[in-house]
């Protein structure tokens, strides 16, 4: 909800006249050769690069040798099976996890964003949670949460590395997310808060009606970002034992001294992070083209 009042035109209250706001101007339409050209550059470029890496590692003296280990096909076919599998784990760790992350991370942000003496607290928790988690790496966190929880054998709490390695990356991601979610808050123009304010809302119902509706909406394309770069990182959770496709990959490997595997696991992340990263940049252009129309 955006508290604001449009001002009224030169021809007083007409709502047809001065209050109108301007359309945007039109698109400027482009020849065919202005729509192609450029494309078919584009292609040819990026042909001729990958091209002449293609040809400089293929033409090196141990190429055959390297195919037959990390691109053998009879190999990327029977370990399909079981990659998938582990990538199916993978994806279903990362739905998990990114809800935990978004909610835990609103709760910091708006723990963060409160003003008042009353709440010094929780705005001094928030800055220490964030301070120290963001400044550890996700891969050691997975590692102390996931072997030296279960280790402790506290009653009352699961003892699966999966759980505690998913917890890690909750923990860790909802600090960097929190600072999405604050940079969101604080773009909002302070006469939102005056708005409401006058209108004799509450700190939390001006939180929840009129500020964290614009934050979240400004912040989208971020966060969307992060959560590719968090689908990437759940293969992490292979080092403490969860069997997702890197994992799986691994196990092949070691059965068979060959590495094509890998590069199954490596083809499914890549099926799955080129949308989700062509998605985010959808949104952002959309957001972006909106905010220039907002401000004509």
């Amino acid at each position: 909800m955006s508290l604001g009042v449009s001002p009224q035109g030169s021809t007083g209250g007409d709502p047809d006249g001065g209050s109108r706001r301007p359309l945007p101007p039109a698109k400027k339409k482009l020849s065919a050769t202005e729509r192609f050209v450029p494309a078919l550059i584009s292609i040819v470029m990026v042909l001729l690069v990958f091209g002449l890496v293609a040809v400089t590692v293929t033409s090196a003296e141990q190429w055959p040798r390297i195919a037959r280990q990390f691109f053998d096909l009879g190999a990327m076919a029977a370990s399909f099976p079981q990659v998938l599998r582990g990538f199916w784990l993978n994806i279903q760790i990362w739905v998990i996890c990114l809800f935990g992350i978004m909610a835990l991370g609103l709760v910091l942000a708006l723990f963060r964003a409160l003003s008042g003496p009353w709440f010094a607290p929780l705005r001094v928790f928030t800055v220490v949670y964030i301070d120290i988690f963001r400044g550890l790496p996700v891969l050691l966190l997975v590692l102390i949460f996931g072997f030296g929880i279960p280790a402790l054998n506290l009653p009352g709490l699961p003892n699966s590395a999966l759980f505690w390695g998913a917890t890690a990356m909750v923990i860790s991601y909802a600090a960097y997310s929190a600072e999405i979610y604050r940079s969101g808050i604080e773009a909002v123009h302070d006469g939102q808060w005056a708005a409401a304010k006058a209108l004799g809302l509450g700190q939390w119902q001006t939180m929840r009606y009129a500020i964290l509706p614009q934050a979240v909406r400004n912040v989208i394309p971020v966060l969307l970002n992060l959560a590719v770069a968090l689908q990437k990182d759940v293969a992490l959770l292979s080092v403490i034992g969860v069997r997702d496709a890197v994992r799986e990959a691994q196990i092949y490997t070691a059965q068979t001294f060959n590495y094509s595997s890998l590069i199954a696991a490596a083809l499914l992340f890549l099926v799955a992070t080129i949308p989700m990263a062509r998605l985010t940049d959808y949104i952002a252009r959309k957001d972006r083209q909106r905010r220039l129309q907002g401000v004509l």
